[in-house]
């Protein structure tokens, strides 16, 4: 009997906690979710938002990718916690570099889905995760880049012309009413890469808060394109129930209207 997918929903998969460890020496926590009875058709990376204002490797967009799409759409989905960030899973050596030293925390990731021989590597970036993305996940073996929410705060127009000069695929999904980029003013930011694509998502707000099931659709229509979207929004076979109570505060405070230092190309540098 089919039971509906609900924000606490696991659906199987095997999952195991993974480290990762950074050519700067670092050692950082992670997860590894792959599909239960088959091999994974690609393999999401995930970059999460802010750690100084929440954001961690269980921000609800991608515990629910990880707790669904393994089920779902039959991918592998990599989440860690970049350096100095903490979540129930334990906290990353290191401390927050405002997207420097960063790099290695990407480079490592990407180092790992290669050497675990997980297929069509795609980076899922989150508002600072977008910028991590830009600016240090142009690799060889990543396939492409989908970006949730993109502030383009860290991002250089350099970062966006490797990216335009690789040809590999970027979608930016843009929030109606996003507090830092919306729709119009991404379009054009986003021009300097000739193959982006720039979805906006009507009624989203940067946060995606009662839109996680349109970001895990977009999401899936792009990296594994066989799969049939929408997405089931309902179970039938053995699912558990996860406690999410330990995120709560967190997924409200994450993107307060906090200044935020760090370079923003033609805005004000704390915005």
């Amino acid at each position: 009997m089919s039971e509906p997918i609900r924000a606490t929903s696991i659906l199987p998969a095997h999952r195991e906690d993974i480290e990762l460890h950074t050519a700067d020496g670092l050692r950082l926590v992670g997860e590894l979710a792959r599909p239960l009875d088959r091999d994974p058709v690609a393999t999401l990376v995930c970059l999460h938002p802010l750690p100084t204002h929440g954001g961690m490797m269980d921000s609800h967009v991608f515990r629910k990718a990880a707790w669904r799409l393994p089920a779902l759409a039959g991918l592998a989905v990599l989440r860690f916690n970049t350096r100095g960030t903490s979540s129930v899973r334990g906290t990353s050596e290191g401390t927050f570099d405002a997207a420097d030293s960063e790099r290695f925390d990407v480079a490592a990731a990407i180092e790992y889905a290669e050497f675990a021989e997980l297929p069509d590597i795609w980076l899922v970036g989150w508002s600072f995760g977008t910028d991590l993305a830009l600016k240090h996940g142009c690799d060889p073996q990543v396939s492409g880049t989908v970006l949730l929410s993109p502030p383009l705060r860290f991002s250089t127009p350099d970062d966006l012309r490797t990216w335009a000069r690789s040809g590999k695929p970027v979608t930016a999904l843009i929030p109606e009413f996003d507090d830092y980029l919306r729709p119009d003013e991404a379009r054009e930011r986003f021009a300097a890469i000739p193959q982006a694509e720039v979805v906006g998502v009507p009624g989203a707000k940067h946060l995606w808060v009662g839109d996680a099931e349109t970001v895990l659709d977009e999401i899936v229509r792009r990296v594994a394109p066989d799969t049939p979207v929408p997405l089931p929004r309902e179970w039938d076979g053995p699912m558990e129930v996860g406690d999410a109570s330990a995120y709560a505060d967190r997924t409200v405070a994450a993107f307060a209207d906090v200044p935020v230092a760090g370079p923003r190309p033609g805005g004000d540098p704390t915005s």
